[in-house]
């Protein structure tokens, strides 16, 4: 029975090749709703017992046995995947509708399998122990969500993107294998149970972070991130949404699985999680104020928000490290509270920019402005979504930020004097990045939205279709209930990290509630304030008839459009202050004295990842190189001939050298 269960979606998948094209939405939709339901009610069973005990299903009849396992780091890791992939395929059916006219019924049945099958491979990821079936459930992860970002394949740069991206997660890939290979060696077993006993009479350091750089490629910590960037804005936007909202955190699972098994180092493991965290955040939304386009702007954000969760997972590692519950369970509960925040409010994000690329066809907010008149309901939807990121109140990015706040608080009252200054640098980060990311945002919202437009952009009408509209307000409200109820999420999160960390919750819990209800109430009374606030203007403003014209212009109102901020204006001032740390790219044709009638000419600026501009010289020197070596391939036999003979007398020569 078991075995049916678990190869049911996997062998309905494969009809999604050739189911017509009338049906294959729905089809897809119905197996996407049985894994669902397949893995959710037992991840949920795990999740609310407070017992921990794991459910374990295996197939058997293969040339091996393979054990399914769901704990409740597995079950927590797999409600948020379930849900994001849920309205990422709800918003994928309008989003894609344009694609018919272009897009032939193969492309898209090869889409929605991938598709699907990069939501099968997550949760094998989540669910699997055993060394070979986790990497090839992990590189089927890989090669599914590169078919995803190769939608719009006859794009060059998507394609050398798509390319770019695989390269980088079988760099990653290798890492683990080596990680897996080194711990067989000594144990035995080859897979997450080996490290459980090699941790025990070993250092640990080393070997956990061969698996955090293995890990961190995935997940986008700086400075292995250079493919996020570009994946994001490449992939269709609902694609984008599920690989920022839940793709990336296939790798701070791994991170915190392995954190599970490790037995000592723990405090100087998370001293340096901590500052790769941080420089990440930090790196993530200073990049991100420098965009202009709006998907990438998204996407360096999302690094930014792993940095957050980076702080959290360090600091919980660090509380370990010490024997201080409070800080593990604040550090811990904070850093993954936020990985399900992050997952609702960056797919709300990704969502409605692909609502604005749909309706004007430019990602670019050079080009955009005054949306708010034409998208009213995304413009607020996208505003809703800002503020969550920037962690304001009453959203859920509040609750899970202050819960770091706390930890790194409680984490100066008691330690040395390092720990203290590490905690203080922290905080100054944390604060920091929110800044910032207030900053960021501000521009993103203020320049697509508010304003004049600020080109002939050709607005498309009623493109942003009702199932466009609903798994944005869908996440919208979960974000809301979060912020407004904090412990109804808490509860089995911390208890989860009880059970995996084996940690004493109730120490934490008596003065965790009273602050988090203090903070519901707060909530409450904002939104009440606010709706109270409205319901008087909407009074005041009745009798009279409002008109509208255009924003005050200091007495001239005759200006255009270019008298305006523009994206690059905007952050200027600030870009001119990172200059030294964020290089840019300015491309500009002068005007020279012999220029009697100078044509047009165009101003245009772009800032630069230092760490992908070093990974392109790698990466283009690679490519030089493997050009070379083709010349070999000179079609002659007699060539060929001489290679096997050259290799020969070089085995030979070593042989009777004594170093083969």
């Amino acid at each position: 029975m078991e075995n049916i269960a678990i190869f049911l979606p996997v062998i309905l998948s494969f009809f999604i090749l050739i189911m017509p094209s009338g049906i294959r939405y729905i089809y897809t939709l119905i197996v996407t709703l049985l894994i669902i339901l397949l893995t959710s009610v037992p991840a949920a069973m795990v999740l609310l017992d407070p017992a921990g005990a794991s459910q374990v299903f295996i197939a058997e009849g293969l040339p091996g046995t393979i054990t399914f396992s769901i704990d409740s780091l597995s079950a927590f890791f797999i409600l948020i995947t379930n849900f994001t992939v849920l309205t990422g395929l709800l918003y994928s059916n309008g989003y894609l509708r344009s694609y018919r006219a272009t897009k032939t019924s193969a492309q898209f049945a090869l889409h929605y399998f991938s598709y699907t099958w990069l939501h099968i491979s997550m949760l094998c990821v989540l669910m699997l122990r055993e060394g070979t079936a986790f990497l090839i459930s992990w590189e089927l992860m890989a090669v599914s969500s590169f078919m995803l970002i190769l939608f719009e394949a006859e794009k060059r740069t998507t394609l050398k993107t798509a390319v770019n991206y695989l390269i980088q997660m079988h760099v990653g890939l290798v890492l683990l294998i080596i990680g897996f290979l080194l711990a067989e060696a000594v144990t035995g077993v080859f897979g997450f149970e080996g490290l459980r006993t090699y941790f025990i009479n070993r250092p640990n350091l080393p070997l956990f972070f061969l698996f955090f750089a293995g890990f961190a490629v995935k997940a986008g910590f700086v400075p292995f991130h250079t493919w996020l960037p570009e994946a994001h804005p490449a992939a269709p936007s609902h694609v984008s949404g599920v690989m920022s909202g839940v793709m990336i955190k296939m790798g701070i699972f791994g991170i915190v699985r392995v954190l599970t098994y490790v037995r000592s180092d723990a405090y100087n493991i998370g001293i340096i999680i901590m500052i790769i965290a941080s420089l990440t955040g930090l790196f993530g939304i200073m990049m991100s104020i420098a965009q202009t386009d709006l998907k990438k702007l998204l996407a360096y954000s999302t690094i930014e928000n792993v940095g957050i969760i980076g702080m959290g997972i360090g600091l919980g590692a660090l509380g370990l490290g010490a024997h201080n519950t409070a800080l593990a369970i604040l550090g811990f509960g904070g850093g993954l509270l936020h990985v399900l925040n992050h997952s609702l409010f960056k797919s709300l994000l990704f969502y409605c920019a692909g609502s604005v690329y749909k309706a004007t066809h430019t990602r670019n907010l050079e080009l955009l402005g005054g949306l708010i008149h034409k998208m009213p309901r995304t413009a607020g939807l996208f505003l809703f979504g800002s503020m969550a990121i920037c962690a304001l109140p009453p959203l859920n990015g509040f609750v899970s930020e202050i819960l770091i706040y706390y930890g790194l608080f409680a984490g100066m009252k008691a330690g040395s004097v390092f720990q203290v200054m590490s905690m203080l640098l922290s905080i100054m980060a944390l604060a920091l990045i929110g800044g910032l990311a207030l900053f960021g945002f501000s521009k993103a919202f203020g320049i697509a939205f508010l304003g004049a437009p600020r080109s002939e952009v050709h607005m498309e009408e009623n493109v942003v279709t009702g199932e466009m509209m609903f798994p944005k307000l869908l996440i919208a409200s979960v974000i809301l209930l979060i912020g407004l109820a904090p412990m109804l999420f808490l509860s089995p999160l911390l208890g989860m990290i009880g059970a995996q960390f084996r940690l004493n919750v109730e120490q934490v819990m008596p003065p965790l509630v009273p602050a988090l209800s203090k903070v519901s109430l707060m909530g409450i009374i904002l939104i009440m304030v606010v709706v109270v606030l409205m319901i008087v203007r909407k009074i005041v403003l009745k009798p009279g008839k409002v008109s509208y014209g255009p924003t005050w212009g200091c007495g001239y109102t005759a200006g255009t459009a270019r008298q305006q901020y523009t994206a690059t204006s905007f952050a200027a001032n600030f870009a001119e202050l990172a200059n030294p740390i964020f290089p840019k790219e300015i491309e500009y044709a002068g005007i020279h004295e012999e220029d009697i009638f100078p044509g047009k000419r165009f101003f245009a600026q772009r800032p630069l990842d230092i760490f992908r501009t070093a990974f392109n010289k790698i990466t283009d020197r690679s490519m030089l190189a493997l050009k070379n070596i083709a010349r070999l391939q000179t079609g002659n036999i007699q060539h060929y001939i001489l290679y096997a003979f050259i290799f020969i007398m070089i085995i030979f020569v070593l042989l009777y050298l004594n170093i083969l």
